[in-house]
């Protein structure tokens, strides 16, 4: 029987994390700030050791595949793709105050195995679709991608609330960071997320050839897949050639994010189409 041990501490990491950037975004103290940097590094890393645990299981059970085929272990993955964008984004752009939205998310996520129907922890053999060497690639690369849209799309809803803020009273909320500052992590985030969706989508027409002999066969999660990719051109296009900024690409941040959350879960939950399976 597998013990999601690792996953449930690595949760508990992020959420004492989550405490600590907000008292770091309040108190602008760079000792807290580097102290929730450095205990979401150690949740990340007890996320890679969940991870190791649950391969060299389901090597035990003979089935012996990366853990990245069911809804339950894609949910796991997902939450430390947020948790690798945001150690990205702090390194590269020193921008810690996203902590406040990838500590909570990753948590959140990790914390939905044991609500979403169908997201089982047990071990099962992989069905014959999913026994390809195209899994590994797809899936990393989508959900790097839907990683990078979930830090844009909560940027964006704190963008929303400073706009606000600043319209109706003249000032914006001190604690957060600038306007400006938010619009531009937005953008570098969804510059991160884009190409990484669309690998996702041509390595998935690549394996749905090897699989089913057809690069494309209009199934849900393909159409979706193909929507939030528009979505977030739209939002690139528009940026490059209209210039385009603040609450324009914060609106189309927020839409983007909503179809990749209805590609995630509407294909098994609401549609049934080739790629139903938990």
């Amino acid at each position: 029987m597998y013990n999601p041990y690792f996953f449930q501490v690595a949760m508990l990491v992020y959420s004492i994390t989550f405490f600590f950037y907000i008292l770091f975004v309040a108190t602008k103290k760079e000792t807290i700030g580097r102290f929730a940097f450095w205990l979401v590094f150690i949740g990340f890393i007890i996320h890679i050791i969940g991870f190791v645990v649950r391969w060299r299981e389901s090597h035990a059970t003979g089935y012996g595949y990366l853990p990245l085929s069911n809804m339950y272990e894609s949910l796991n993955f997902f939450s430390w793709c947020i948790v690798l964008v945001y150690l990205f984004v702090d390194r590269i752009y020193h921008q810690r105050a996203i902590g406040i939205i990838a500590s909570p998310l990753a948590a959140i996520i990790i914390a939905m195995t044991s609500l979403i129907p169908g997201a089982k922890s047990d071990i099962r053999p992989l069905i014959p679709a999913l026994q390809s060497n195209w899994l590994a690639i797809h899936v990393i690369t989508c959900f790097l991608g839907y990683a990078a849209f979930a830090i844009a799309f909560g940027i964006s809803i704190i963008y929303m609330i400073q706009s606000r803020r600043t319209l109706s009273s003249g000032g914006s909320i001190s604690w957060f960071p600038s306007s400006q500052t938010l619009d531009e992590i937005t953008y570098k985030a969804i510059v991160i997320g884009f190409p990484m969706l669309t690998l996702g989508i041509i390595t998935g027409a690549a394996w749905a050839n090897s699989a089913w002999g057809s690069y494309w066969s209009w199934d849900p999660k393909e159409t979706w897949s193909l929507i939030t990719w528009f979505i977030y051109a739209a939002f690139l296009h528009a940026r490059y050639t209209r210039d385009w900024k603040g609450r324009k690409t914060a609106l189309l941040s927020i839409v983007g994010f909503i179809a990749v959350i209805f590609t995630y879960f509407g294909v098994n939950y609401i549609l049934s189409g080739l790629h139903s399976y938990l």
